[in-house]
């Protein structure tokens, strides 16, 4: 029988699924340590690792991946080869760091990187947290000249976003109603990464114009995926995506079982854990 399709959302025009495809756990950025990291790395910084997940995220027509996709070139071979053997298109989420200095060098070099986002396939290009957040003025409430990035995002026939571990991205960029049609944000139910308390980033997501792509969901497994999926999708509206990442295919199935159980409202049909000696309640 085949597995029941993921329900959707639509960002500027584009169907996209509410579970987005993360990639921290195959590029290596565990937020615990140079040793969980190398571990990521050593099992699936590679294209056949990542083809097996992608295939697992496909399954349930889950079609779109986040990530800075054009820094790690082996993804590619990996959509593709996903692509191929399941006859299903992947929607490419870059999100670059491109150099925002106010020069003719620094515009020329953000427009060498968002020429190679362009030539890697991306639909989405959101510009990366740690670029854009140099741009804020909190005093006038503006992101300096963040038009010049969107323009050059648009004039390369990509639709353009932010990744905003900083609230105040979504907020400012609401207010002066700049050209972005969706938004990254942290939102996990420890506040892990998050600059401000659980509840204000909540309200932030719930105010946004446009639809949120939520991150960090488990906290960088510090939540078990039934707590932190069970919370992102009951607290988040119907539009938002929540992205997940997986170190193997077999965990893409359990975190697909969970956030559909939380979006159906109904117990999640999962395997207990392992266990050396379980008790009544836990068989």
């Amino acid at each position: 029988m085949a597995n029941k399709p993921f329900p959707r959302t639509e960002v500027a025009g584009v169907s996209l699924p509410r579970m987005l495809m993360g990639t921290n756990w195959v590029y290596g950025w565990s937020h615990t340590g140079a040793a969980a990291d190398q571990n990521i790395q050593r099992l699936n910084a590679n294209a056949p690792a990542i083809q097996e997940m992608l295939e697992a995220y496909l399954a349930y027509d889950i079609n779109a991946i986040m990530g800075p996709i054009s820094d790690k070139p082996f993804t590619y071979d990996a959509i593709h080869a996903a692509e191929d053997k399941t006859g299903k298109g992947i929607i490419i989420i870059d999100t670059p760091i491109i150099n925002v200095d106010d020069t003719a060098e620094g515009r020329k070099e953000a427009e060498r990187v968002l020429d190679k986002v362009k030539a890697g396939g991306a639909t989405f290009c959101l510009i990366h947290h740690s670029s854009a957040e140099q741009l804020v003025n909190k005093n006038k409430q503006i992101i300096d000249r963040l038009p010049d990035y969107l323009s050059m995002i648009r004039d390369r026939g990509m639709i353009p976003g932010l990744s905003a571990h900083m609230p105040e991205l979504v907020i400012y960029s609401d207010q002066n109603e700049y050209d972005v049609q969706t938004y990254i944000q942290i939102y996990n139910c420890m506040g892990f990464l998050m600059q401000i308390e659980v509840e204000s980033v909540h309200k932030t997501i719930w105010n946004a114009k446009k639809p949120v792509m939520t991150i960090k969901s488990m906290a960088a497994g510090r939540c078990s995926p039934f707590v932190g999926l069970t919370f992102s999708y009951n607290t988040i509206r119907p539009c938002d995506m929540v992205t997940v990442g997986a170190m193997t295919a077999a965990e893409v199935h359990e975190d697909v079982e969970i956030a559909m159980a939380a979006i159906e409202r109904r117990y999640p049909d999962l395997e207990g854990r392992s266990s050396p000696n379980k008790t009544v309640i836990m068989k």
